[in-house]
């Protein structure tokens, strides 16, 4: 074992390749949970307020894949990342010839996509597999915040706790600076919400971005959240500004600021250094 990971370490692109083919499996998972995260807890919610548990099961595992619009079951051999969906059924389901979403794709190609640049900022260790898991419930916590302006605390708090418990060792931050960024992301968003809430007596965003940049905190430290804050806040800025001339939405319809702190959180772990020393020799 050692042999293939001495190996790997030193010739990093075909390390990226198996990376990347792992990554799209890993991809095809985190579909699941984009779509049935949101529709557990509904039921966890629901059952709740009735006092009755729900009749079936339903889980990440159970029940099998179907088809929206037949419910017909899928076969594993449809359910291979993007080779089903581009060569095998090709946009379509098997039985009722339905289109099926682009989405799918989509995030099993973005998995494996950001595999490379992970493996080459970190090279072949333990490092590189905890910034791909950082990398992956981001993911999902994106399309679910774009989907459902929900960013569910059974992701962003493991993430937060992972992040503390990684840099008990300093793997990426010092632990003092990792729970100065914890309390920090969390107190500074819950602050500008309340500020603005008293002032337009509306609510600006949600506590689950108090948690997530919590949670980015934790992974990076206190020196990290002024660039996390100012690349989200641009990109939302952007993106908002761009939607309304090309969409003709209006500036002022909410949109979720989860995945700008997301985008934000994965080129600051990756890249955060070099970031700050490009914005800092060109002001300077």
């Amino acid at each position: 074992m050692q042999l293939y990971l001495d190996y790997f370490s030193q010739h990093l692109f075909p390390a990226s390749i198996i990376i990347m083919i792992f990554s799209l499996m890993i991809g095809s998972f985190l579909n699941v949970v984009i779509h049935r995260l949101p529709i557990m807890m509904q039921r966890e919610w629901d059952s709740e307020i009735t006092g009755t548990e729900p009749a079936d099961h339903y889980n990440l595992m159970t029940p099998h894949s179907s088809c929206p619009s037949c419910s017909s079951a899928i076969k594993w051999y449809h359910n291979i990342p993007l080779i089903s969906y581009l060569f095998i059924l090709r946009g379509k389901c098997a039985n009722c010839h339905t289109l099926i979403s682009q989405r799918y794709p989509l995030v099993e190609f973005l998995t494996a996509i950001i595999s490379v640049p992970i493996v080459y900022s970190y090279g072949v260790n333990e490092i590189t597999l905890f910034a791909l898991i950082f990398s992956w419930v981001l993911i999902a916590l994106t399309f679910i915040d774009l989907d459902h302006f929900l960013l569910p605390d059974k992701l962003t708090l493991p993430l937060l706790w992972l992040g503390l418990l990684l840099n008990v060792n300093n793997t990426f931050t010092s632990l003092e600076s990792a729970v100065y960024g914890a309390a920090a992301g969390y107190l500074s968003l819950w602050s500008i919400y309340w500020l603005f809430k008293l002032v337009t007596g509306k609510e600006g965003m949600g506590y689950g971005d108090f948690k997530l940049l919590a949670a980015l905190g934790a992974w990076m430290g206190i020196s990290a959240l002024p660039l996390i804050i100012l690349l989200s806040s641009v990109s939302g800025i952007l993106i908002a500004l761009i939607l309304a001339v090309v969409h003709k939405k209006p500036l002022d319809k909410p949109i979720p600021f989860g995945p700008y702190l997301t985008i934000a959180g994965f080129f600051s772990l990756l890249y955060g250094e070099q970031i700050t020393q490009l914005y800092l020799a060109a002001i300077l």
